[in-house]
C-alpha cells in the first residue's frame, strides 16, 4: 500500500475512495464498500461517518476511540448479497491492529436506500 492509498486497502487515493463516502459526496454502493469506509473511519477516528452509517435501532449514542489503538490493515474474507439488487448483506472481515486482530461477520441493511451497519458477530 502506497502512502497515498486509502487505509481501507484498495489502491485508490483516500479522496477518491473512502473520502467521498466520509464527506457525504457519495453513498457506498455495496456492503463491502461500506465496510471498507467504516474501517477507514475507525483508522481516521471519524465518528460522524460511523454514526451516520449505523442502523438507527442499534446505533450507540457516541463512539469512544482508544487513542492507543493503531489499525494496520483490513482483509475482506467473504461477502453475501449486499449489492444494488439486495436489501441485506453480510461482510466477513479481519481488521488487524498492533498486537492483534478483530474477526467479525457484519450484518447490513438498507435504510432509506442507503446501506447501514446493523451489528456483528465476533468469530475466532
Amino acid at each position: 500500500m502506497s502512502a497515498r492509498s486509502c487505509p481501507c486497502g484498495l489502491p485508490e487515493a483516500y479522496d477518491d475512495c473512502c473520502g467521498r463516502f466520509h464527506s457525504g459526496a457519495a453513498a457506498a454502493p455495496t456492503t463491502e464498500r461500506l465496510m471498507r469506509s467504516r474501517y477507514c473511519a475507525f483508522v481516521r477516528q471519524d465518528a460522524g461517518h460511523l454514526l451516520r452509517t449505523w442502523h438507527p435501532r442499534t446505533r450507540p449514542e457516541r463512539i469512544d476511540f482508544d487513542p492507543r489503538l493503531r489499525w494496520t490493515g483490513l482483509e475482506i474474507l467473504a461477502t453475501t448479497d449486499g449489492s444494488a439488487f439486495h436489501s441485506t448483506g453480510t461482510v466477513t472481515f479481519r481488521a488487524s491492529y498492533r498486537g492483534g486482530s478483530l474477526h467479525e461477520r457484519s450484518r447490513f441493511e438498507r435504510v432509506g436506500g442507503a446501506w447501514v451497519y446493523v451489528d456483528g458477530e465476533f468469530l475466532e
